[in-house]
């Protein structure tokens, strides 16, 4: 299991490399000038060489891609351009909003998917499973900009139970940032748990057909207990996919979502700092996202490993 996970880390390094490698030559190709944004278009030529020099923008790009590397493995994001502080700042201010709307967006997903997906998976072709394949299609084809808005209308406007969008900081409370937080993260994981719910009835249906399933019934089991103790662990590895997918893509896809709620996070601060050619901003929050992605990869093999041993034994053989 330990040299699994070594290979496995080693891999995943080298991927991290190549892609910051990517990142860094994709942002030095767009056009445009950060120090002419900044300063504007009618600003001197020699004011505007004295800022590139300031922002290390004339130096050649070998040198600016290890400037930016080593300053990353030892926590110096750089500084933003467009709000003159650190950008370690800024992602961090965002990661408060960000990384709690995920966590709770597809901790809702997963309550409400597993159990679906299993009871529709027992109950195969009977009313349940013909309502979940219904609700889970009309989850799916929903955009969630729409489903977010009609949330706001009928629980904000209408009911006042919660707030309609902004995000008060955690320094009020748990509280009124949790209720902040409600209404954004069914919007996210309405199509997240539609998506689950059926990847979990289809690996719980493959299951059920296996030899070993039926051998555990001959036995004596019931089909609940066949469940339980046979199926639910051999139907968690695709499942367990899907989670590590949908927990990314929740940490940095939520742009459309955090601008209908006015939340300040990690995605809204990407749209912007895009907008505004912040190019030193946009590199260090993709590549944070990207090594999101890669340790999440890295923690979904090892659970593989874990739920199902043979995994990693078959990949040494």
């Amino acid at each position: 299991m330990i040299a699994y996970s070594l290979r496995r880390l080693v891999s995943l390094c080298l991927t991290l490399i190549a892609a910051s490698l990517f990142v860094f030559a994709v942002m030095e190709i767009l056009p445009g000038d950060p120090a002419e944004l900044i300063l504007g278009i009618n600003a001197q030529e020699d004011t505007l060489a004295a800022l590139r020099e300031q922002l290390g923008l004339n130096l050649p790009l070998t040198e600016r891609y290890w400037l930016w590397i080593t300053g990353m493995l030892s926590g110096d994001f750089g500084t933003s351009y467009t709000y003159s502080v650190p950008v370690t700042e800024l992602i961090g201010e965002r990661l408060t909003v960000s990384l709690p709307l995920a966590l709770v967006a597809l901790l809702l997903s997963t309550l409400i998917a597993l159990p679906l997906g299993i009871l529709a998976a027992g109950n195969h072709n009977k009313w349940p499973d013909i309502s979940l394949i219904g609700a889970t299609q009309f989850g799916i084809a929903v955009p969630n900009f729409w489903f977010a808005m009609l949330l706001v209308l009928v629980f904000a406007v209408t009911l006042r139970w919660f707030p309609s969008g902004g995000f008060p900081g955690w320094e009020a409370g748990i509280l009124p940032c949790l209720q902040a937080l409600v209404l954004p993260s069914i919007a996210l994981a309405l199509p997240q748990a539609s998506i689950l719910a059926r990847i979990m009835r289809s690996s719980m249906l493959e299951v059920m057909h296996e030899d070993y399933m039926r051998t555990a019934r001959a036995k004596g089991l019931t089909f609940t207990q066949t469940l339980k103790r046979h199926g639910l662990r051999n139907a968690l590895i695709p499942v367990v996919t899907i989670l590590g997918l949908q927990f990314s893509f929740l940490l940095a896809g939520t742009v459309i979502i955090e601008n209908v709620f006015s939340l300040p996070g990690l995605g809204r601060l990407v749209f912007q700092a895009i907008n505004q050619r912040d190019l030193i901003t946009v590199k260090a929050v993709i590549i944070l996202l990207v090594a999101t992605v890669i340790l999440v990869n890295f923690l979904v093999d090892l659970t593989y490993a874990l739920i199902d041993p043979r995994l990693h034994r078959r990949r040494q053989s």
